[in-house]
């Protein structure tokens, strides 16, 4: 028993595979840091943002647009303010507007001719200007300063245009040899200078320290001599008043003998007298008149 298969229409086929090619067509993605541009018979219309999205099958075609942070760099010839020739390169990241990604493509086209057309112009120029406000040696030293004169000019040319331009750098300068060499004894001399110049200044500050040393001593030395002296005076302070209170008592003592004297006549002698007594008796008696001297003495 022969089994009939069925009947294979090529025009049927080649409808039913255009209709899913075609709806298969009809669906993009935008991949994540980009946008994308939707152009309709040639013309950008609108912008898409990552994800899937639908499009007009043979009507709409779809340009994608990074607004992902890109480098470019440029080799560059200048002059610097004294007319000295040199050769570098200049480079710079610059950000596309994500919110103006469409007006961008409408005026300038993808991001390569960007670049080349409006970009690189304008940042080939502002490192022109920039290096020809500075001498040879200061973008040696302070290359900084050009970067900064660089993007200044830079801003000014890029005024209305949607991208951001940020890390200018000014790399590889390359300087006739002859130049080269006399910034390097330039430096050199410079190096022994600043050298010599901390030498004197150790020399300054050690002898600084000597000096404050030294009226450190003296001052103590002074500080001990001061309570020394301090202390001596108030001994003598003391010992002063102590005679002066031993003199008091004896004047007073004085004051008083006198005043008994007064009051009791030759009592107080007598007293005193007694007092000093040692209680020997004369051995002689001087006598009077005819009297003969009379020896008291043991004879033995």
């Amino acid at each position: 028993m022969q089994v009939k298969l069925p009947q294979i229409h090529p025009v049927k086929t080649i409808i039913a595979v255009a209709v899913v090619a075609t709806l298969a067509g009809s669906f993009y993605t935008v991949p994540e840091g980009h946008r994308g541009i939707v152009s309709r018979f040639g013309e950008a219309i609108k912008q898409e943002t990552p994800g899937l999205h639908f499009k007009i099958p043979f009507v709409e075609s779809i340009k994608e647009i990074e607004i992902r942070t890109k480098r470019m760099e440029e080799p560059l010839a200048a002059a610097t303010s004294e007319q000295l020739a040199i050769k570098t390169s200049i480079s710079a990241n610059w950000t596309v507007n994500p919110a103006t990604t469409l007006e961008l493509f409408r005026q300038y086209g993808d991001l390569k001719q960007f670049e080349q057309r409006i970009l690189a112009p304008r940042l080939r120029n502002a490192a022109k200007m920039g290096v020809a406000k500075h001498t040879a040696e200061g973008l040696i030293q302070n290359r900084q300063a050009a970067v900064a004169d660089v993007e200044t000019q830079l801003a000014k040319e890029l005024e209305g245009i949607p991208v951001a331009v940020d890390s200018i750098q000014i790399e590889n300068i390359v300087l006739p040899q002859k130049f080269r060499d006399s910034i390097d004894r330039k430096l050199n001399e410079k190096n022994l200078r600043d050298a010599e110049a901390f030498r004197l200044e150790r020399q300054d500050l050690e002898a600084q320290q000597a000096v404050n040393t030294a009226n450190a001593d003296r001052d103590a030395a002074k500080a001990r001599a001061d309570g020394e002296a301090y202390a001596i005076e108030q001994k003598s302070i003391a010992r002063a008043a102590a005679v002066k209170r031993e003199g008091e008592a004896e004047a007073a003592a004085i004051r008083a003998k006198a005043s008994a004297l007064k009051v009791s006549g030759g009592l107080v002698i007598e007293l005193e007298k007694i007092q000093r007594w040692g209680g020997e008796v004369p051995t002689t008696v001087m006598g009077e008149q005819s009297m003969p001297i009379i020896d008291l003495r043991n004879n033995k």
